[in-house]
């Protein structure tokens, strides 16, 4: 069990991106919390990158995950965008390498057709749905896009504005300053 006062639990965020009608859209909450003291409101945790072909969002450890979106992007520059390459090119060092390995982050990837998590046991995984969401938060934004995108006529947009809402209503890891990007 690890001793609280030297390693203190991190909690942060929401992130949950949806792929529809030729359009995907990534967005995510603001908060960062330190045990139970929030420590930022604005945190932006989604990037457009690969000339705004790409957009990417994370959750976890911050310093991890830009070391894993830095790598991310080494990766996707050399497949020439290649979305699915890159990620597994990645997924591949994070489980192999032995820096990487201890990384403590996730991340969401994604292009106009399709939504990647990059996790760091090796996985790609694809949802069928093309709903993908990680986080604290993440299972109530990804309950809430699923009932959106079956019961209404919103754009991938308005339904990631949505469920990152409604999360923000549940979980107390997130909050209503969301930053959204988004492919057309």
């Amino acid at each position: 069990m690890k001793n609280k006062t030297l390693h203190p639990e991190v909690h942060s965020t929401t992130v949950i991106g949806v792929v529809k009608d030729g359009k995907a859209a990534l967005g995510a909450d603001g908060q960062v919390t330190f045990n139970n003291t929030v420590m930022k409101h604005n945190a932006k945790k989604v990037r457009k990158l690969h000339d705004n072909k790409i957009i990417t969002g994370f959750a976890g450890a911050t310093a991890d995950a830009f070391t894993l979106l830095q790598r991310f992007e080494e990766k996707l520059n050399s497949s020439r965008g290649n979305l699915l390459r890159a990620s597994i090119e990645l997924a591949k060092d994070w489980r192999t390498d032995r820096y990487l390995r201890r990384l403590e982050a996730m991340l969401v990837v994604m292009d106009k057709n399709s939504a990647l998590l990059i996790s760091g046991t090796g996985d790609v995984i694809e949802p069928e749905d093309n709903i993908i969401a990680i986080g604290s938060g993440g299972s109530y934004a990804l309950a809430a896009a699923r009932v959106l995108i079956k019961h209404t006529n919103l754009s991938a947009r308005e339904i990631v504005e949505e469920s990152l809402k409604i999360a923000g209503e549940i979980c107390i890891y997130t909050n209503s300053n969301i930053v959204i990007e988004e492919l057309e």
